[in-house]
């Protein structure tokens, strides 16, 4: 399930890059607030903060607090810009979001109990096509990840989207794209009859 971190934050009333500029020079990030039938807010955010955060491993499927003129509103992250060589934040995308908001983000699919496929213990190999998968949740909701079991899955077979077990509320985004998730071959130099047998 998804977290809720509080991050302080400052309206801001000048757009452009010179106000922009001005902002990083104070170790501020610029950004912006976006939609719930709302109209955009531009802000800024401490960039120190924002870069922690960052760097957490499931930082665009993580709900924020953001406390902005002593309101709060809940948010997550949807696109940060970086500087191309200091990787430092240049400007930050957040949607608001609700109780009754559904939200497209990305979760990491993890694969447990290799040691229980028949396959995999013969020496056949698991090749993972898709490494995370986008799904549509209530933002609360969140997993921090999907987990495929591979127990009995045997030489040759396709891991299809059906085998996860996703939570209470959640579909797939794209199920038909994404219905492969991954697929058990056998050891280089092996005829198929060899390992099947």
């Amino acid at each position: 399930m998804s977290t809720v971190e509080v991050l302080s934050a400052q309206s801001r009333s000048h757009p452009g890059t010179g106000p922009a500029r001005a902002l990083r020079r104070q170790n501020r990030v610029p950004g912006i607030i976006y939609g719930d039938n709302q109209d955009p807010q531009m802000i800024s955010v401490d960039g120190k903060t924002l870069r922690k955060e960052y760097e957490s491993s499931n930082f665009f499927s993580k709900v924020f607090t953001l406390e902005i003129d002593n309101k709060k509103q809940q948010v997550i992250a949807k696109d940060i810009q970086l500087h191309p060589v200091s990787d430092e934040p240049l400007h930050i995308d957040f949607q608001r979001v609700n109780k009754d908001s559904k939200i497209h983000v990305s979760v990491p699919i993890t694969f447990i109990h290799e040691d229980k496929s028949p396959a995999l213990k013969r020496g056949g190999a698991l090749n993972v096509i898709i490494h995370a998968l986008e799904i549509v949740c209530p933002p609360h909701s969140i997993p921090e990840k999907l987990v495929v079991d591979l127990t009995g899955v045997e030489m040759h077979h396709s891991i299809l989207i059906e085998r996860l077990k996703l939570p209470e509320g959640t579909k797939a985004a794209y199920p038909v794209r994404d219905n492969v998730l991954a697929t058990i071959v056998a050891p280089t130099g092996t005829t198929g009859e060899e390992a099947a047998s």
